[in-house]
């Protein structure tokens, strides 16, 4: 799988250093470089083979949202919502992240987790009206073929929050302590403003992007901390 590319990439290398992360390292013998500009030389030149080996990776096949969702513009680059779309007054965003980055799994690795891993994804829903000083909050559930809601809640909009609001906010009852017939209820509430399972295929594309994104950019990003510090060393 696509992601499973991006993993191996990040990790061909650094094999052994992931299962012995305390290991010794012996430091090079050299009568013309620093240890320490040595290290940075192998760091480089690693990062640089990795940088590459990403560049070749293929992307997933194009996917849009569906309608009438729209890309929240600059979304693969920052932390916020990923789409967006209005539904009467209202204006409705979501943001996503894979469910095992909120709920690690204890198996011991594998095909099984990693098909479980991209299967899974939690959303944060929001549903926000004109001068409300509150949106509705869902922390939902997504896979292929369901979704599930975790949890509801009144949120203050950043425009009036303070980090006071944050801390006292209450997140509501336990979802699966409500009476059957509410929960459907919400099940429904969130279905018509186009939220479902159908949003799954895109929102695992966009992810996949997102990972490559980062991977690319902190390969680079390392690479030039490192580039700059070896500099500042040679003078």
């Amino acid at each position: 799988m696509w992601r499973k590319a991006i993993a191996t990439a990040a990790a061909r290398r650094f094999g052994a250093a992931l299962h012995h992360p305390w290991r010794t390292i012996a430091r090079p013998h050299s009568t013309t470089a620093s240890p320490s500009t040595a290290v940075d030389s192998v760091i480089l030149r690693s990062l640089k083979e990795h940088y590459i080996d990403a560049q070749k990776m293929n992307p997933p096949p194009k996917i849009n949202p569906p309608s009438p969702f729209t890309v929240v513009q600059g979304s693969l680059d920052g932390n916020g919502p990923a789409l967006k779309r209005t539904y009467g007054r209202e204006e409705i965003t979501i943001s996503v992240m894979r469910m095992a980055n909120i709920i690690p799994g204890d198996g011991e690795g594998g095909e099984d987790d990693d098909a479980d891993d991209t299967n899974q994804l939690f959303l944060h829903l929001d549903v926000s009206k004109p001068g409300q000083k509150e949106s509705l909050h869902f922390l939902c559930a997504l896979y292929p073929d369901a979704l599930g809601i975790h949890s509801v809640s009144l949120r203050r909009n950043a425009d009036f929050s303070s980090s006071l609001d944050v801390a006292s906010t209450y997140n509501g009852p336990v979802f699966e302590d409500l009476d059957e017939t509410t929960r459907d209820a919400f099940h429904n509430y969130v279905e018509e403003r186009g939220v479902s399972e159908s949003l799954f295929p895109f929102l695992r594309a966009w992810l996949y992007v997102k990972d490559h994104r980062n991977l690319m950019q902190w390969f680079k990003s390392v690479g030039i901390f490192i580039s700059e510090n070896k500099k500042a060393k040679d003078y």
